[in-house]
């Protein structure tokens, strides 16, 4: 890599948080100025530079995606509004791409009844091209993936091979571009509400996510609700929040906690108070009494729970803080079911959580070996690697996680 491209990379990289490949980055520049002069460089601040970052910026994204995460996002809307009927609910989408997002928070919205006139959903994206893409509110058939499209004949008009999004839609939402690692400066943005930050650190080295995360404590209400992408809820947990009753469902801490681990690892600076398991009989049995009962009767032992049984119990007792019971039961899962790629990867997930990142690194490890295209898993031994130092191995599992996450959108259309 030449110095000027080492120096653009390092620009990139400081001002975006992004760190593109050499041969992404010079891929990117040949296709933006095909003409240029081979040892060209833009700088911050030119449309050049700007044009750059949309094409190192692929937003992948789709309507309604991950509908548990709406439908959460519309509970806590309805309770905020239940509580102060006159009040206006802020939300912030970030990274907005192309506008599915937000549109989707506000079709939830619709559909609920709440009014546009009560919610105001601000839509923020580094892209440029990605915004503009978001006012036009022109989709492909891409952008709607499911069994479920229903709410497409309600709320979009096919045009050709796009679909038009509602005015009705559009009067909820704000775009706008923006740079989340600059946000200190947007003065105008209020405390928000509800704040949607999905799929975005997980492409962030572990200086850059601690950053990431203090500008969106900075955007967020005290009394706010983060909803983030189920491999992220780690870095956001180990700087300065906490899982609120789900694994990507996050709250404002001063002190830092262990995200919920059943949805992703969690750094071991990041761990809980481990808490002992309460014995409700003696260690050991007392001795029988010397004369028996006259009419004993004899009772079978229960049948061992289920694997999928053991594993729900095995979450349960991640998200309340109970690694030691977390981790006996993603053992007796696996016992019953040594390829349970779910259970390694709770295991390993317990196994960080409790400071434990060589097991950790092994247990995910087997989970990528029995389900190649665990994507938890890859984002998991990234951050892990990256934590450790080792950049390379993170950049490896990262890569092949944005592999995954851009099959997994593939063959969902």
């Amino acid at each position: 890599m030449s110095q000027d491209m080492r120096g653009l990379r390092d620009t990139l990289h400081a001002s975006t948080g992004l760190a593109p490949s050499e041969a992404d980055l010079a891929r990117a520049l040949r296709e933006q100025l095909p003409a240029a002069r081979s040892d060209y460089v833009p700088q911050p601040g030119t449309p050049e530079f700007e044009a750059l970052v949309d094409r190192v910026v692929v937003p992948e994204s789709w309507m309604l995606r991950d509908p548990a995460v709406f439908a959460e996002a519309l509970r806590f809307v309805q309770a905020r509004l239940a509580a102060q009927p006159q009040r206006t609910v802020s939300i912030l989408s970030l990274p907005c791409a192309g506008g599915e997002e937000p549109y989707s928070m506000a079709l939830v919205l619709a559909q609920a009844g709440v009014p546009a006139s009560r919610c105001r959903i601000d839509a923020i994206d580094l892209s440029q091209a990605a915004i503009a893409r978001a006012r036009s509110g022109r989709f492909s058939r891409n952008a709607f993936r499911g069994a479920n499209l229903a709410f497409r004949e309600r709320w979009f008009t096919r045009t050709g091979d796009e679909y038009v999004i509602d005015d009705a839609l559009r009067a909820y939402v704000r775009f706008s571009q923006g740079n989340l690692l600059a946000m200190g400066a947007r003065a105008d943005l209020p405390p928000y509400d509800l704040v949607f930050c999905r799929n975005l650190l997980i492409y962030f080295d572990a200086a850059h996510r601690a950053r990431a995360a203090r500008a969106i404590a900075a955007l967020l209400a005290d009394d706010g609700l983060l909803l983030s992408g189920h491999a992220e809820a780690p870095s956001f947990c180990s700087n300065g929040f906490a899982t609120a009753h789900a694994g990507y469902v996050l709250r404002k801490q001063v002190a830092p906690v262990c995200a919920s681990v059943s949805a992703t690892a969690a750094p071991a600076a990041a761990r809980p108070r481990m808490r002992r398991p309460v014995r409700t009989l003696p260690a050991s049995a007392p001795a029988p009494a010397s004369k028996p009962a006259a009419k004993s009767i004899a009772k079978a032992d229960p049948a061992p729970p289920a694997a999928p049984d053991l594993l729900a119990e095995a979450r349960r007792h991640a998200d309340a803080g109970q690694l030691q019971e977390a981790e006996a039961a993603c053992r007796a899962c696996l016992a019953a079911v040594p390829d349970s790629a779910d259970a390694w990867f709770l295991l390993g997930t317990v196994q960080e959580c409790s400071g434990q990142a060589r097991a950790a690194d092994a247990s995910w490890r087997r989970c990528v070996y029995l389900a190649p295209d665990h994507y938890e898993a890859m984002c998991s031994l990234a951050l892990l690697h990256e934590g450790q130092g080792d950049a390379a191995a993170g950049a490896g599992f990262r890569q092949r996680a944005a592999r995954i996450f851009a099959r997994r959108g593939s063959t969902s259309a």
